[in-house]
């Protein structure tokens, strides 16, 4: 999910989609988040074998595919498989959420979709401590679980997000169908900068009324 407000850059019609109300809705659900984000890591797949990476069965995937596809964010591979073994690929490979009066118009979608993305940033960060134990020394030491609370104005936390972006920016995104470079492995960033409601004094200085 993104904001066209806090990037350095703007979608790519070649490449990106910008999120409406439909889509929206159609994201509304953490195992359709999921899927589209295997799709796009990894490549066109199969129901069955979605599944499998997802700890569910086939139906499932099936059904959650085909809502994708009905929304325009997945679509078949009719250049794999047959007709009882389908493929599916991702369409896009970024989603752009640039309209900010949708969580006025789809309040229930709108949270629905960000805990979707909650949850699947959860599980990116599950998969990799659940793997810790086994993951190379070199990638154990670059591993990072950090932090840091800051005081700032809603304008300096978009300005914020937009700084990582173009920090981000700099280095090789994943091309699910070129060849991967000699050394890499894929590694996972997550951005959140995050207002915090509970906060001391809700936003103001503390010992102040």
């Amino acid at each position: 999910m993104t904001d066209e407000r806090r990037w350095p850059h703007s979608p790519d019609p070649q490449t990106d989609v910008v999120i409406d109300a439909r889509g929206l809705r159609a994201l509304a659900h953490p195992v359709r988040v999921q899927l589209i984000g295997l799709l796009r890591k990894n490549g066109p797949s199969t129901a069955t074998r979605l599944a499998e990476q997802l700890g569910m069965n086939s139906g499932a995937t099936s059904y959650h595919l085909r809502q994708l596809a009905a929304s325009g964010f997945v679509a078949e591979d009719t250049e794999r498989g047959n007709a009882r073994d389908r493929w599916w690929k991702a369409v896009h490979q970024v989603t752009w959420w640039t309209d900010t009066d949708l969580a006025e118009q789809e309040p229930e979608a709108a949270l629905g979709y960000l805990r979707s993305i909650v949850a699947a940033h959860t599980l990116i960060a599950q998969t990799a401590l659940n793997a810790y134990e086994t993951m190379p020394v070199e990638w154990r030491h670059s591993l990072d679980f950090s932090d840091l609370a800051l005081q700032l104005t809603p304008e300096e936390a978009r300005q914020l997000a937009g700084e990582l972006s173009a920090v981000i920016s700099r280095y090789r995104r994943i091309d699910p169908g070129a060849p991967v470079p000699e050394g890499t492995d894929r590694v996972s960033v997550v951005v959140q900068v995050l207002p915090d409601p509970q906060a001391t004094g809700a936003g103001e200085p503390e010992g102040r009324s």
